[in-house]
């Protein structure tokens, strides 16, 4: 069995997939994307009443793949975001922070799985909808096809997202020379 035909198992994010997950999300979207101490603060916000709304896989005893998820209750809308706009209250949304799948494992349905896995645990924890911020840089626009082809809905395009994160925190977008102007796009998915 090759490297792409092994077995995927999914399991709610743990602290003994942190070093994957750290690992995994700065080869995929930059240095300094994800630290320890950042991931640990995430980890936090994906709880609900005891329930888990993040989600890794594995294979091969590897994290290939990681979703993280913060509960509609651990989170709060910011200058990036347009509650007016949004179909359900803001109170009711959980936020997806970020899918990320190892490449050569893209295009396999892992981060649909993973997204449907999430969407039933935040449903689970009383979410009735999804807000991400979609990467609108990813190669061939593939976050914002992804997230619509699973029924993400465009609220707003926001330019310069990621500034902030490249200004102050050391992130290096892996795009961009220089300082991050990556566009992203404000887009909710409705849990049916």
């Amino acid at each position: 069995m090759s490297k792409t035909e092994s077995v995927i198992d999914y399991a709610l994010l743990a602290p003994e997939h942190f070093d994957g997950v750290v690992r995994l999300g700065n080869q995929v979207h930059g240095d300094n994307y994800l630290s320890h101490q950042s991931l640990h603060q995430m980890y936090e916000k994906s709880f609900h009443d005891a329930v888990n709304a993040s989600w890794v896989a594995i294979a091969n005893q590897q994290v290939v793949g990681f979703r993280l998820t913060y509960a509609h209750s651990q989170w709060e809308p910011d200058e990036w975001c347009t509650p007016a706009a949004w179909p359900v209250p803001a109170d009711k949304v959980c936020y997806f922070k970020c899918n990320t799948v190892a490449p050569d494992r893209q295009g396999l349905g892992i981060g649909s799985e993973m997204l449907q896995r999430a969407i039933a645990s935040a449903h689970t924890q009383g979410a009735q909808a999804g807000l991400a911020h979609i990467w609108l840089a990813s190669p061939g626009n593939s976050a914002y096809k992804y997230f619509k082809k699973n029924g993400g809905e465009l609220i707003q395009k926001h330019p310069d997202k990621w500034r902030h994160e490249a200004l102050y925190d050391g992130y290096d977008c892996p795009v961009c020379e220089g300082l991050c102007q990556c566009e992203a796009a404000e887009m909710l998915l409705r849990f049916s």
